[in-house]
């Protein structure tokens, strides 16, 4: 068994049942191929500055929540090489692309990518050194997201971090035209949630140590480093 296999439990039950949003799975299905454009013009910054902020170091068990199209993912496996890198995201197709350009990039790493819902996690308790989780909360609702925060602290090992990247709020237009794109289009967009992610991961029990607005061209986003209380 593996490095990364060893993390993994008997999804059980919820692996088999109907996920937290199905059209939302279903659109990022059909989006697999195009995604990555969007991930280069508006996270790419979001994403080296949530990096350097959590202090990944070689040889840890870091994972993602949430890979979309492995943007992201691609950065920590090549910041971890000789530790292990687990990947998951909602959608399948999503998923297995990142799986099969991982492979293929970085064909002696240890890493894993699945379609795997973030309420019902199949890791082992306090797996994991650093969990990365980026622009996922704004995908779902009040009580889903305390149970994603929730299953995030639980596979985090006591004292480490979770790095989370969020839509920015802090721009007056880019709001006011992303309340429109969420109405018309709410299971790809989802609803800005930035200004309150200090007082959520706080009710989860995490210490902020680290809040940085982070901007690229007319997209903002918000970086925070917690560690688990």
């Amino acid at each position: 068994m593996s490095d990364t296999e060893s993390l993994v439990l008997d999804l059980g039950p919820h692996g088999r049942q109907r996920t937290l949003a199905d059209r939302t799975r279903r659109v990022y299905d059909r989006l697999a191929v195009v995604y990555p454009l969007s991930t280069y013009l508006f996270h790419t910054r979001a994403h080296e500055c949530v990096l350097e902020a959590a202090e990944v170091r070689d040889g840890m068990r870091v994972l993602e929540v949430a890979t979309g199209s492995g943007e992201m993912f691609r950065r920590l496996v090549g910041a971890n090489p000789n530790g292990a890198c687990v990947g998951v995201d909602l959608s399948p197709n999503m998923a297995q692309r990142t799986h099969r350009r991982l492979r293929r990039e970085f064909p002696a790493a240890k890493t894993l990518c699945q379609a795997v819902d973030a309420r019902y996690m199949p890791f082992r308790n306090e797996s994991f050194d650093v969990v990365f989780c980026c622009y996922l909360l704004e995908l779902l609702g009040a009580e889903d997201i305390a149970r994603a925060l929730g299953e995030i602290r639980r596979v985090l090992r006591p004292s480490g971090k979770l790095a989370l990247v969020s839509i920015g709020q802090n721009v007056k237009p880019f709001n006011r035209v992303y309340r429109i794109a969420g109405g018309i289009a709410p299971a790809f967009w989802g609803r800005q949630v930035a200004q309150h992610v200090p007082a959520l991961i706080e009710s989860a029990k995490f210490r902020i140590l680290h809040d940085r607005a982070v901007r690229q061209g007319f997209y903002p986003s918000r970086v925070v480093v917690a560690a688990r209380g």
